[in-house]
């Protein structure tokens, strides 16, 4: 069988689209306030792996400082990024707010717990030097002589 054949795991397949798409999220707490301990970035973990199956994404991996936490997601192209990144802030925001109540709120201002900002680069695959080498390197068809 050819290798183009050959099953890959991390391939999304639909009816009219075959896709590889990762994200790596930096989300960042409201005046990078130190919040975050080992309890509330565990739960925090779950709360955004859970509003990724929501969404159909998966969440690869996560891991985070006292101001700040890093996600790697792999998700399908039917997902706005921005979309799901407004749901995982939100979500994580209500509930941790509600959980943590005594250690989270000293941080809250003005009912926010993330920035406003976030940080979004897309990630897997080839290089870019190597995908550009790629395209450069198609067999372009050339005009027919008249």
């Amino acid at each position: 069988m050819s290798p183009r054949w050959e099953p890959n795991s991390e391939v999304r397949r639909g009816r009219h689209v075959v896709c590889n798409l990762h994200a790596h999220l930096v989300f960042v707490t409201k005046y990078r306030g130190e919040v975050f301990d080992d309890a509330i970035l565990t739960r925090c973990e779950e709360i955004m792996r859970n509003v990724c199956a929501d969404f159909g994404a998966e969440l690869i991996e996560f891991n985070g400082e006292d101001d700040h936490v890093h996600l790697l997601v792999h998700y399908p192209p039917k997902i706005a990024l921005s979309a799901l990144v407004n749901s995982l802030k939100g979500v994580s925001s209500r509930y941790l707010r509600q959980e943590f109540t005594g250690r989270v709120n000293r941080f809250v201002v003005h009912g926010r717990f993330w920035s406003g900002s976030y940080f979004a680069g897309s990630c897997g695959g080839a290089p870019l030097d190597i995908v550009k080498q790629y395209i450069e390197q198609q067999k372009r068809p050339l005009q027919p002589e008249s």
